[in-house]
C-alpha cells in the first residue's frame, strides 16, 4: 500500500485522559452539592509559594535593569490561604460545620464522622457591631433624588 492509498483498516479514535469533574465530591466523585473551606497542606502550601517564587523570579529577571528593582511583599502563610472541599448530597457535612474554617489535616468528608468531621474547625469571627455607623453622603448619591 503506498502513502496516497487511504487505508481500510478502522482506526481507533484518539482517547482522551479522564478528567474529575469540577467540584466533585471529595470522597466519592459525584457532582458536588456543598463546599467548605479548610486550610491549604504542607505539601499544597509548598506547592503555591514555590510558584509564587518562580513568579517573582522571572519578574525580576524581565525587569528593566535601568529602573528600580521590583519589590514585593511578603510570601504568603497558610493561615492567608484556604482550599474547597467539595460534598455531594449523600457526604455533605452540616451547615453549621460548613460555615467555618477546616484545619489542613480534616478529612471530611468522612463517612465515619458525617455530618461532622474530625478536626476542630476555626472559631467563627467575631459578630459585627450591633449599631452600624451612619454613614453621610452627597444629596445628589441618593436613591430617588432626594
Amino acid at each position: 500500500m503506498d502513502a496516497l492509498t487511504p487505508s481500510t483498516d478502522p482506526q481507533p479514535a484518539p482517547s482522551t485522559p479522564a478528567t474529575p469533574a469540577k467540584n466533585a465530591c471529595t470522597l466519592c466523585g459525584d457532582k458536588g452539592a456543598v463546599n467548605w473551606q479548610r486550610r491549604p497542606t504542607d505539601a499544597e502550601y509548598t506547592d503555591v509559594i514555590q510558584a509564587e517564587q518562580d513568579r517573582r523570579d522571572q519578574i525580576r529577571l524581565l525587569a528593566d535593569p535601568q529602573l528600580p528593582a521590583p519589590e514585593f511583599g511578603p510570601l504568603p502563610t497558610a493561615q492567608d490561604m484556604t482550599r474547597a472541599v467539595y460534598g455531594c448530597i449523600a457526604h455533605a457535612i452540616s451547615l453549621e460545620a460548613a460555615s467555618r474554617i477546616h484545619a489542613s489535616t480534616c478529612t471530611a468528608p468522612n463517612e465515619a464522622d458525617l455530618p461532622g468531621c474530625d478536626c476542630t474547625p476555626e472559631p467563627p469571627p467575631p459578630a459585627p457591631a450591633d449599631e452600624a455607623p451612619v454613614l453621610e453622603l452627597p444629596a445628589h448619591w441618593v436613591a430617588g433624588g432626594a
